[in-house]
């Protein structure tokens, strides 16, 4: 009983936030996504990356661990979709990145720091990057057949990520007035993160529902079994292994639905995957939680 009211403390927040965002826009107020997307994204977690990153207490080692163990685990989980989505003869452009990259961002971070507290938040943010640069390179090339290496050395994600792990190799530390003020704005991210999933899912227009849900049962089967193979194979400590797992069973981003209205490859369908994933994480997840914690 206790563990069930433990999860549910952790899981509450992230939904309670998510549902204000659903509710929102079904209620039809206007919420400009595109603009607070970007604030988030170029602005408060890049912010919550390098702060996050410099005040952690986790030695170098174990980050750079984790690291290798989210890069392994990303390769094998993309070959693997790569070869479901090939056996089944689906598009190729359409469902390798969804099924791929999950919500490490709007939903991972979150759920790191509310399990794990601010040493998995600072965990979270080091796979939450490698997913990031392997979904504006790899991920790109899937869905419109064409990397971006430029694009990936524009994203401040990158630079907060390199800087943050500089200054916590270093043992630097940013002056008192400007960390308070960085931390100060990368607090805006994970409620901006979560109230625009929640808005995003509102206004997705679902296809393929049938599909969507056994695909989605997959990509959360091969996130868990691959994030702990990984985790036991770099010999992660329990934060670690637990974030990494928790990472990995993230349901499908809404950035790949983004991607697929982009490029043409199948939007509704995305949109499917993303409606239906997250709607199974309600459950799946905190299960998850459960057995890490």
């Amino acid at each position: 009983m206790e563990m069930l009211l433990t999860v549910l403390g952790i899981v509450a927040p992230v939904f309670l936030l998510g549902s204000a965002g659903f509710v929102w826009s079904k209620a039809g107020f206007d919420y400009p996504t595109e603009f607070v997307t970007r604030l988030a994204m170029t602005l408060a977690v890049p912010c919550l990356i390098f702060t996050a990153l410099m005040q952690t207490e986790i030695a170098p080692a174990a980050l750079t661990a984790l690291s290798l163990a989210a890069l392994a685990a990303y390769a094998v989980v993309i070959a693997l979709s790569w070869a479901v989505v090939a056996a089944l003869r689906l598009d190729r452009a359409a469902y390798v990145a969804p099924l791929a990259f999950g919500n490490t961002g709007n939903l991972g971070l979150p759920l790191a720091l509310f399990a794990f507290g601010e040493t998995g938040l600072g965990l979270a943010v080091v796979v939450f990057a490698v997913m990031a640069i392997l979904s504006f390179t790899i991920g790109l090339w899937l869905v419109a057949g064409g990397a971006s290496p430029g694009r990936v050395l524009r994203e401040p994600m990158l630079w907060a990520t390199l800087m943050g792990g500089l200054f916590l190799a270093m043992g630097w530390q940013t002056p008192e007035w400007l960390t308070r003020s960085l931390a100060l704005v990368g607090q805006m991210a994970i409620p901006l993160l979560l109230i625009t999933l929640g808005v995003a899912v509102a206004r997705l227009k679902p296809g393929r529902v049938g599909r969507a849900v056994w695909l989605s049962a997959a990509k959360l089967a091969l996130g868990l079994v691959v994030g702990a193979v990984a985790g036991r194979a770099f010999g992660l400590e329990p934060v670690a292994f637990g974030v990494l797992v928790l990472q990995l069973a993230t349901p499908v981003a809404v950035t790949s639905y983004l991607m697929a209205e982009r490029y043409g490859t199948d939007p509704d369908a995305v949109a499917g995957l993303v409606m239906v994933s997250t709607l199974m994480s309600v459950a799946a997840l905190p299960i998850t939680l459960s057995f890490l914690l």
